[in-house]
C-alpha cells in the first residue's frame, strides 16, 4: 500500500526477470511534468483531476494508470509520461486525493465507487478502447476493473497489486522478521502502550520502506511537483480505508479479498509485476500470476515497491513491449 503523505512515491504462465540495462543504448524518452491537458471529470462524490500526455487520436490506444493509496496521488507514476511518445497517458488522483476534491464523505470510500472512476474518465474523455493499470492500491482497483471485464480494454497490468490484505499483512510480516533486530525490537515496541517516541518509530518504519518500498531517491523535478499539491491530501482517506500502520489494517479494507476476482480476468492480456524488493513480495504476485491461465509475470530486478521510481527505464522498456504486444483487437 501507498501511505498518503511520507509515502505517495509513491504496475500458461510466462515469468522472467527484467533488468535495467547497464549501459543504455540509446538516451531513455524525459518524463513530461506538465500535461497537455488537464480537467475536472464528475464522479460519484465531486469530480477528479486528471490530466493527460500524447494524442488520444493516435494510432496506439492509451494508457490509464491508477495511483496507490488509498490518499496517494499520480506524483510517483510522472515517468509513466515517457511513454507518451508512442501513446496518450492518463493519470489522474483519485476522489479526496492530490488535486481533485475532497469532500471526505465516508460514503464515497468504497471499492466500487473508486473503481467507476476508470468508466467515468473514459466516458469523459471519449476512449473506445485503452490499456487499463494501477500500482498498489491502483492494483486493486485495476484487478477489480478487469474483472468487470469492460470491452474495449486492450490489456490489464496489475503491479504489485493488494489483492488480499490478510496476504498483504502477512507479507509484511515476512519481510518484517528479516529485518534487523534494532528495527523489528522497535516496531514491536511501537505496537505497545507504552510505545517510544513517535520519532523512533517514524525511523524504524522508514528503514522497512527505504528496504521494501522506494530504495532510490526521488527525482527533484517529481518531488517539486509533488509538494505542490495540497499538503495532508489523502491522509483522512488513507486512515480510514486502511489504518494508522503498514503492517495492522483497521480500516474498511482489512477484510478486503479480491482473490476470487483472479478467474474473471482476461488471461493472456494480463500482465503482474513487482519489483525485486517488493513488499507486495515477488512469490505471492507469482502464485496471483499463476492463478490466471495465460497471465505473465515479470519481477523487476533493482526495485520495491515503487517501479516508477526505483527502476523507471526498466519498468517502462516492459510496459512498452507489453502495450504493443496487445494494441490491436
Amino acid at each position: 500500500m501507498i501511505r498518503a503523505g511520507r509515502r505517495d512515491v509513491l504496475t500458461g504462465l510466462a515469468a522472467g526477470l527484467v533488468a535495467a540495462p547497464a549501459l543504455a543504448l540509446a538516451e531513455p524518452a524525459p518524463i513530461r511534468i506538465d500535461p497537455d491537458r488537464e480537467l475536472m471529470v464528475p464522479v460519484e462524490g465531486g469530480q477528479v483531476y486528471v490530466r493527460i500526455n500524447g494524442d488520444l487520436q493516435a494510432p496506439r490506444p492509451p494508457l490509464i494508470y491508477a495511483h496507490g493509496g488509498p490518499g496517494g496521488g499520480h506524483a510517483g507514476l510522472l515517468p509513466l509520461t515517457a511513454l507518451a511518445d508512442e501513446r496518450a497517458v492518463i493519470l489522474w488522483d483519485q476522489l479526496d486525493s492530490g488535486r481533485s476534491d475532497a469532500p471526505l464523505d465516508p460514503r464515497n470510500w468504497r471499492v466500487e465507487r473508486f473503481v467507476d472512476e476508470f468508466d467515468r474518465i473514459r466516458d469523459a474523455l471519449g476512449i473506445a478502447r485503452w490499456h487499463v493499470g494501477g500500482g498498489s492500491w491502483g492494483g486493486t482497483m485495476a484487478l477489480e476493473y478487469g474483472a468487470r471485464q469492460r470491452p474495449g480494454t486492450a490489456s490489464l497490468i496489475l503491479q504489485s497489486p493488494l489483492v488480499a490484505t490478510k496476504r498483504w499483512l502477512a507479507d509484511a510480516a515476512i519481510l518484517r522478521a528479516e529485518m534487523p533486530a534494532q528495527w523489528r525490537a522497535t516496531l514491536s515496541a511501537c505496537e505497545t502502550a507504552a510505545s517510544p517516541a513517535i520519532a523512533q518509530c517514524d525511523l524504524a518504519t522508514d528503514a522497512y520502506y527505504a528496504a521494501h518500498v522506494v530504495r532510490s531517491r526521488t527525482p527533484a523535478v517529481i518531488a517539486d511537483y509533488r509538494a505542490a499539491h495540497p499538503a495532508r491530501a489523502g491522509h483522512d482517506l488513507y486512515q480510514r480505508m486502511w489504518g494508522s500502520s503498514e503492517f495492522v489494517s483497521t480500516g474498511t479494507l482489512r477484510s478486503y479479498d479480491g482473490e476470487p476476482l483472479l478467474a474473471r480476468l482476461p488471461g493472456a492480456r494480463t500482465l503482474f509485476a513487482c519489483g525485486e524488493w517488493d513488499e507486495a513480495r515477488p512469490a505471492t504476485i507469482g502464485d496471483y500470476a499463476r492463478r490466471v491461465p495465460g497471465a505473465s509475470f515479470r519481477v523487476i530486478r533493482g526495485a520495491a515497491h515503487a517501479l516508477t521510481i526505483d527502476q523507471p527505464d526498466a519498468y517502462l522498456a516492459l510496459l512498452r513491449r507489453w502495450m504493443a504486444r496487445h494494441d490491436a483487437a
